[in-house]
């Protein structure tokens, strides 16, 4: 990748515009990843120019028509339905369509009343967006979590107008609405960053995912593209054992450390800090830390669920190696596109099954493998930035 060099620049000379372009990140897959983020605004467009040891690269230069804005201008487009086609984003999506199944007709002032008299005591957030003009009140003690979602819904307020609505977020670890739909009174539209099979709350991508996205080359060492780039050695160089490192957020991850221990052969696996389980610190021991990139120097990735859905498992999905995830009722919003034994493994609850899984990964490498890029390829897809924001405003509307 020191062979390629990438510059962005105003398209008019007349222009000047302050942007930041780190080196391409190599996907390792024939295909590289460049980045920007700008400063101030191009009025009348960019210029994209591609070198590689300074001669221009296919059709550079690659013309970017018509005002590209940065992240801060307040510069929404009057014309949502032009947006949504410039993003192309998708006409629906699976998850929001279920979780919306729920409520044929959302009777506002219902909800206005119930949600501060039922989930007072958790942080939740009521959001009134007028006139394209955020809004909000916090109920609860622990809101401290609104900043994640208040730096979202801005971010998409800057881009696009956003119809006139009103709604509760929940900005706690679990969903909220474990109301069925044909309990008296039912349940009431609430939203939530990770969903579960025993509640109706309805899904956006995760503040883990926002933020790495907002902050991407700016404030976050890990984001969803530079993993992208950092995915370790190639799949016939990478260590032929299962991996996991975490806290001690559920029961099965301490688990994973004794079967690692009988089987070092097969599974490397350790926690790295004691919160809820200190009596077991003595006897499992505690694992040093290890640089997230480090762990795609093994073929098999371990994702167990932590408090709810482990916020790992899409990071995971984005390097070369397969994700063996344990079976759970916690889901993001972009779960209902992935298929298990097609795009990662699924392991049992108990994961009782794990070691032989592994067994199995290592006598069928060249399926695995398979399975690994299919998931990569999907995930790359659907976490793009634009999808973010597509998901965004498809639940508000």
């Amino acid at each position: 990748s020191d062979s390629f060099q990438v510059s962005v620049s105003a398209l008019s000379v007349q222009e000047r515009v302050r942007v930041h372009v780190p080196a391409p990140l190599d996907r390792s897959d024939g295909s590289f990843l460049v980045r920007f983020r700008l400063y101030s605004s191009a009025v009348n467009g960019l210029k994209v120019e591609v070198f590689h040891k300074h001669t221009p690269v296919a059709q550079s230069p690659y013309t970017l028509t018509g005002a590209v804005h940065h992240e801060d201008c307040d510069c929404p487009g009057e014309d949502a339905e032009a947006w949504l086609r410039m993003l192309k984003c998708p006409s629906a999506e699976p998850q929001i369509q279920q979780d919306f199944s729920a409520f044929p007709s959302i009777e506002l002032q219902r909800v206005r009343q119930e949600v501060p008299s039922r989930f007072s005591d958790r942080g939740v957030i009521h959001y009134t967006i007028i006139d394209n003009q955020l809004h909000r009140r916090a109920l609860g003690r622990y809101t401290d979590f609104k900043m994640f979602s208040d730096e979202m819904l801005l971010s998409l307020t800057r881009k696009v107008r956003v119809p006139d609505v009103e709604f509760f977020i929940n900005v706690g670890d679990w969903p909220l609405e474990t109301r069925r739909v044909s309990d008296v009174p039912g349940p009431v539209p609430i939203v939530s960053w990770c969903g579960s099979r025993d509640t109706r709350d309805i899904i956006l991508p995760t503040y883990d995912i926002t933020h790495s996205t907002l902050e991407t080359m700016r404030g976050v060492s890990n984001d969803l593209l530079s993993v992208q780039g950092n995915t370790g050695p190639a799949w016939r160089n990478k260590t032929e054992r299962a991996f996991f490192r975490g806290r001690d957020s559920r029961e099965e991850r301490l688990n994973l450390v004794s079967m690692s221990k009988e089987n070092p052969e097969l599974l490397d696996a350790g926690i790295t800090a004691f919160f809820f389980f200190r009596e077991r610190e003595k006897d499992l021991g505690k694992a040093p830390l290890v640089g997230f990139f480090d762990f795609f120097k093994y073929k098999y990735q371990v994702n167990v669920d932590g408090t709810v859905a482990a916020y790992r498992f899409p990071y995971l999905m984005l390097g070369n190696s397969v994700v063996m995830k344990q079976d759970s009722s916690y889901y993001e919003h972009f779960y209902a596109h992935l298929r298990p034994g097609r795009h990662y493994l699924q392991l049992k609850r108990d994961l009782s099954d794990l070691i032989e899984k592994i067994q199995w990964a290592k006598e069928n490498d060249d399926e695995v493998e398979a399975i690994a890029r299919a998931g990569q390829v999907l995930v790359r897809e659907l976490l793009q930035p634009h999808r973010l924001y597509c998901y965004y405003y498809m639940v508000l509307k």
